[in-house]
């Protein structure tokens, strides 16, 4: 029976070549509403920066790891078990309603079944260097020959061409690159101190979607299919242009500024009772001001004369930081927020994970969903980004498991018999999961030294 309301994307179907995040988060957007999203990764050679099978921790090393609260290598209960590919967390929390084919394309074998599978797909979106997909030989000149409507994304760091053009590089990369960790730098540290955001690859992921999309509708106008380059540098870029901008018309160099604004005072994250708890405030104007000194009941900040305008209090912004943290760090943290949110103040508690997972203001509206991967559990993810008023939505499908859906592609949809497809898997070139060899069980007892 048909859905009588489908999402948007029913119908289209995509292929990715993508590590890292900035390549899934455009297919995560996509598959999320409707469009059916084949991963192609190889077994018969671990894909960096994927599924994090190049860097397997066991499970003593991944738990002392998470107590620092870094995330890179995370498994389900710290525990890589006997799959530890399927169960990370960076490569889950991109990946669902997606489907995933082992395939590897540098490979005689996995070739053919690439090309046959550009034949019955829309779209292919891709984030290697440019020198893999060349030496791959599956440029889209080559591959618009096969499907003159194809659609393909290509998404380098630095470009299809130029002096950068097979330059390596993640998001925090390239916004060293373009100037954003120096902004965001503290103006009493170095730009190293801001750690690392991937705001470049967040916002790839919407850009992606959104190039995708738009020529999916210049098909539909042509009939004809399309290569767009969305290098992640020129992509964020834009998002930078009001200091650009400054700096073309008046000369001036932006210089770091932390949590720091170009004229408000105070603009920071003070501390509030408890470990390491915080609540961030903007204060823009005379009038809030001393709505935060009325909440926080220090009368002695309004009757100091540095502090009785706005020039005034950012002239000594770093003395009037020191009077507020002192006066904030007895109060609940949210239990302030919505103080001076009552009282016309700009502020907002700061979460940690725990604390996002309760928010009543995300829970109220379901945001987190829940989704069940065999043998690994049921675990909360985030939900969908947009809500629309006439297209209910949720998430359908967990993270594939590598190669999870090798037989309904291979045979039904690219139309291997059973007798090719089954040579395929007797030779080590489809399958779903790494031999020893790739990722050797010795190597993890090692870790725990």
């Amino acid at each position: 029976m048909a859905n009588s309301n489908p999402l948007p994307l029913e119908g289209i179907r995509i292929a990715e070549i993508t590590v890292v995040w900035a390549g899934p988060h455009v297919t995560q957007v996509l598959a999320e509403w409707g469009a059916d999203v084949i991963r192609v990764e190889p077994i018969t050679h671990v894909q960096p920066y994927s599924r994090g099978g190049e860097r397997v921790s066991s499970k003593e090393v991944s738990r002392r790891t998470a107590e620092t609260g870094t995330l890179t290598g995370a498994y389900v209960d710290c525990d890589p078990a006997e799959e530890p590919w399927n169960r990370n967390n960076a490569f889950n929390s991109h990946s669902r309603n997606k489907r995933s084919m082992a395939c590897d394309i540098m490979l005689p074998e996995g070739k053919e079944a690439f090309l046959r599978l550009i034949e019955k797909v829309d779209v292919l979106i891709e984030n290697n260097v440019p020198v893999t997909i060349e030496r791959a030989g599956i440029t889209y000149d080559v591959l618009k020959e096969i499907n003159p409507r194809l659609i393909m994304l290509r998404m380098p760091a630095y470009g299809l061409d130029g002096p950068y053009k097979n330059y390596r590089g993640f998001g925090t990369h390239v916004e060293g690159m373009i100037g954003h960790h120096w902004l965001r730098g503290y103006p009493d540290g170095s730009p190293d101190e801001t750690g690392e955001a991937f705001t470049a690859d967040a916002l790839a992921g919407v850009m992606g979607a959104f190039a995708v999309t738009s020529a999916l509708l210049k098909r539909h106008q042509t009939g004809v299919g399309q290569q767009i380059e969305m290098p992640l540098a020129e992509a964020f870029l834009p998002a930078l242009g009001e200091w650009i901008l400054d700096y073309t018309m008046n000369g001036r160099v932006a210089q770091p500024q932390g949590n720091l604004h170009r004229t408000h005072a105070p603009h920071s994250v003070f501390p509030t009772q408890g470990e390491d708890q915080w609540i961030a405030l903007d204060v823009a104007t005379d009038e809030e001001f001393r709505a935060l000194c009325d909440v926080l009941g220090t009368a002695e900040l309004l009757a100091d004369e540095r502090f009785q305008t706005g020039v005034g209090r950012k002239e000594h912004e770093a003395a009037l930081n020191q009077a507020l943290a002192e006066a904030t760090k007895s109060w609940v943290n949210d239990d302030l927020f919505h103080k001076l949110q009552a009282a016309g103040v700009t502020a907002g508690s700061v979460h940690d994970e725990a604390a996002l997972m309760q928010s009543p203001q995300l829970n109220d509206r379901g945001f987190f969903e829940e989704l069940t991967i065999s043998g690994i559990g049921t675990h909360t993810y985030p939900g969908i980004m947009t809500k629309w008023a006439n297209t209910p939505n949720h998430l359908r499908t967990p993270p594939p498991r590598i190669g999870e859906h090798n037989e309904e592609i291979y045979i039904d949809l690219l139309g291997y018999s059973r007798e090719e497809y089954d040579d395929l898997v007797a030779r080590g070139l489809v399958g779903t999961t790494y031999s020893e060899q790739l990722v050797p069980r010795t190597w993890l007892a090692t870790q725990e030294r």
